[in-house]
Formats: structure tokens, sequence, C-alpha cells
């Protein structure tokens, strides 16, 4: 599923990926400089893999929040923590103590036997809310389920959406164990965005118009997997190259 979104354009990442080297070579300077007198190529690399080494440490950071959000949502008691995700467990607990949701499963795999895609969700929850659509912590509202997902990026981008319409319009839930059962339908969706700084519980829109353009990723990511790579044939005619005489043909 992860590879279908990743179908979608991103122009912002070329400008974010220069930026990402720019200001470490800034910053740098001097390093940079006295690495390039011994190993030009060492220093270029050490440069062109900024966002890459930027990427990798924000995604095992995201990781582990994200076990101890599963540890937490699952009733665990969660002790002291890398100072790093102390911030994160601080404001996941706020988020349960202000909404008290259910878990009715997590980390279970969403399948689509339909357009042939899976992928892992953070969560599925039943919270309460009140006629103006307002979460009820007490339970004393009325149920909804709501397809959930936890980020721990700088920001909450579009493509949530996209994968949690993927989730939501999926045939069926696969547990760890092999089992089975049809995906339920849902009231609505919701990103629980947590940061070092503050978390929020943000709706999403789920419905026909968004699966709609995931399935148009999914076409595209069969063309760029398998029908972009049989639309060129071998040469009908062809020329350019070295012109070898029968003397050398023969001389081999």
């Amino acid at each position: 599923m992860t590879s279908v979104i990743n179908m979608a354009p991103k122009p912002f990442l070329a400008f974010w990926q220069a930026k990402m080297v720019a200001e470490l070579a800034v910053d740098s300077l001097p390093f940079v400089a006295q690495m390039a007198e011994r190993d030009r190529q060492g220093a270029v690399d050490y440069l062109k893999g900024a966002a890459n080494r930027y990427t990798r440490s924000r995604a095992e950071l995201g990781s582990s929040a994200h076990d101890l959000f599963e540890r937490m949502i699952r009733g665990e008691f969660v002790g002291r923590v890398h100072p790093d995700l102390t911030p994160y467990v601080r404001h996941f607990r706020e988020f349960l103590d202000a909404v008290n949701p259910e878990l009715v499963s997590a980390e279970d795999v969403a399948w689509s036997d339909t357009h042939k895609y899976a992928g892992s969700f953070d969560a599925i929850l039943r919270v309460w809310v009140d006629e103006a659509n307002r979460i009820t912590p007490d339970r004393s509202g009325e149920p909804a389920l709501l397809m959930a997902d936890w980020k721990t990026s700088k920001a909450t981008y579009p493509d949530v959406a996209l994968q949690m319409s993927a989730y939501a319009y999926a045939d069926r839930i696969i547990s760890p164990d092999g089992t089975s059962v049809p995906m339920p339908e849902f009231d609505g969706a919701a990103v629980l965005h947590v940061t070092a700084d503050q978390w929020a519980f943000k709706p999403v829109l789920v419905n026909d118009e968004v699966f709609a353009q995931f399935l148009r990723y999914r076409g595209t990511f069969d063309w760029d997997r398998e029908l972009s790579k049989t639309v060129i044939g071998k040469p009908l005619v062809s020329g350019g190259g070295s012109f070898e005489t029968g003397t050398q043909r023969r001389g081999k």
C-alpha cells in the first residue's frame, strides 16, 4: 500500500532535499572542506546523503513511538523510555485520557482481494460522540467506529487520506494467526498527530472519491512495475556505432 501511495507526485521533495544538503554544507563548512581535501567523493557522498540520514533517523523514532503507542493502547504500562521518546509517551497518555477510546483492532493487515493490495493499519477504535460530534470521554454519547492512524512526522499531509481510505475500503482484516474477518463499515477516520511539542486528533475524509484517487495510483503502480517494461520493443532497424570491415571481422 505504501508503494502505491508513493506513486503520488511529490515535487516539494526536490526542494527539501536541496535545502537539507545546503544547510548541512553551511553548518559544517570547515569539516566538509577538510574531508574534501582528503576524499572529494566522500565529501560529496556525505552531503548527498543528508536527506536520507534525516529520514532514517525520523523513521527510527517513529517506529519506536508506534511500538510504545501500541503497547499503551492495549493497556500495557510503559515506564521509563529514552528521553527522545518521553514527550511522545506523555502526549499519547493525554490522548487516551481525553478520548478514552476502546481498542477494536491494532496492527492487523487490511487486505483487498478486489484490488490486490495490503497494508498494516495502526488501529480501529470505538469512540463516543455527542450530538455536536464532540468526543465524550465518559462515553455518554453515541459510539462511532473509526479507522485510526498515528503520525509522528513534522505535519499531517493529505496522502494520509489515501492511506486510510485504502484501509477502510479493503475487503478483510487478517490477524497475525492468519484468521480473517470482513472489514467493518466505519463511521469515519482520524489521525493522531503526535510531535515532541504537541498532539492533535484530526478527522480525515475517507469516501468514494478519495478511494478512487488511491485506485488511480494503484493503476500507476501497475504501469510503473509491469506495463511500462513491455511497451518498447526491440529495434526494427538501427544504425550508428563503429563500422567494422570484413577484414577486421576475419582478423578476430
